[in-house]
């Protein structure tokens, strides 16, 4: 144990300065150590250099892979998702179409029901012609197609009513057609009958027209009446016939058709041929736009519960119900069992 507990001899102590590494380092001047720097000494020997980091190799390009086009495209369900979405888009389409609908249908009965509201003794005010109110003549009927007539019908209605104006302008061009013919050719006997007749015509036919095919129609769509059915093919197939016949333009029957209008042109008369030549055309669209309404309306009426049974129920029902054709039926029974009891036997 001594040899552990004893210290060592002074002359055996290393001097950690005296190591050889140590000596050479500060002998050699090559370094810049802080003993040997001077800042103010012009022979300042040269640092060594920055430390620069060597940079690592590049690692080796790595070339793309190529791009290889499928040849059926990859589904990941978007295509049903898509197809769901629009089919929801439009059934939600559909229902709001329904509803909107059903919301201007209901709004229309509503209206009624105001109209109607201030009881049976109470008739609703005629609203056409729409005549100024200083006008001595007042309206004659009651016309509100939104109101009285089903949504489903009332394109139809409108279409109708819209046709009766053309008809009537068509008319009055027809006249004015008469009038330059009348001014150019008034040595022609047959054209100022023609004029008279035109006039004759439109003062004629534009409120008849009204009345015997617009307004029944107007009341068959609007109560489902199979005798204003009836009578309106009725009268609107005689009135069609009519316009052909003014469409052909026979001299002297006030009609500035096609046979005039050609004669016109042929005698040099270029201004009274050009406006005879557009009545024509307007005479001609007239027929052809009423032969297509007519089978528009008669399609509609095959939808309908209307028949002919009905027509002959309608009628009888209304002749009994006119208070004008009872008391003419009463008149006549009274007077005829008078002159049965008063008749001499």
């Amino acid at each position: 144990m001594s040899k552990y507990t004893t210290f060592p001899d002074s002359a055996d102590d290393h001097n950690p300065f005296q190591d050889p590494s140590v000596t050479q380092h500060s002998s050699n001047t090559g370094y810049a150590t802080l003993d040997l720097y001077n800042p103010f000494d012009n022979n300042i020997p040269a640092a060594p250099p920055p430390y620069e980091a060597t940079s690592p190799a590049a690692p080796p390009a790595l070339t793309p892979p190529t791009k290889t086009t499928p040849t059926e495209p990859r589904n990941y369900g978007s295509n049903g998702t898509q197809s769901a979405v629009n089919a929801t888009t439009a059934d939600l389409l559909k229902k709001q179409e329904e509803l909107e609908r059903k919301a201007k249908e209901l709004e229309r009965r509503e209206r009624e029901l105001d109209a109607h509201a201030l009881g049976s003794g109470a008739s609703r005010q005629n609203n056409w012609p729409p005549l100024p109110s200083f006008c001595p003549v007042k309206p004659c009927f009651y016309q509100d197609i939104n109101v009285e007539i089903s949504q489903n019908f009332q394109r139809t209605v409108k279409t109708m009513y819209y046709y009766w104006m053309f008809t009537a302008c068509t008319l009055f061009f027809n006249l004015i057609s008469c009038l330059t013919l009348f001014c150019a050719q008034a040595t022609n006997t047959s054209a100022p009958v023609g004029f008279g007749f035109a006039i004759l015509w439109f003062l004629l036919f534009t409120p008849c027209s009204f009345l015997c095919w617009y307004r029944p129609v107007y009341k068959a769509f609007r109560s489902d009446s199979s005798f204003n059915f009836f009578a309106f093919f009725f009268v609107f197939f005689a009135q069609l016939v009519l316009y052909v016949i003014m469409a052909i333009g026979i001299p002297g029957w006030g009609f500035s058709g096609w046979i005039l209008s050609l004669a016109a042109l042929r005698e040099n008369n270029k201004a009274v041929g050009a406006i005879m030549m557009i009545s024509s055309v307007l005479l001609t669209a007239q027929a052809s736009m009423g032969v297509i309404l007519l089978k528009r309306v008669h399609s509609m009426y095959r939808k309908t519960d209307a028949s002919f049974e009905k027509a002959q129920a309608e009628f009888a029902t209304g002749v009994l119900s006119n208070q004008a054709v009872r008391q003419a039926a009463t008149n006549a029974t009274v007077s005829a069992a008078q002159g049965a009891f008063t008749a001499p036997r």
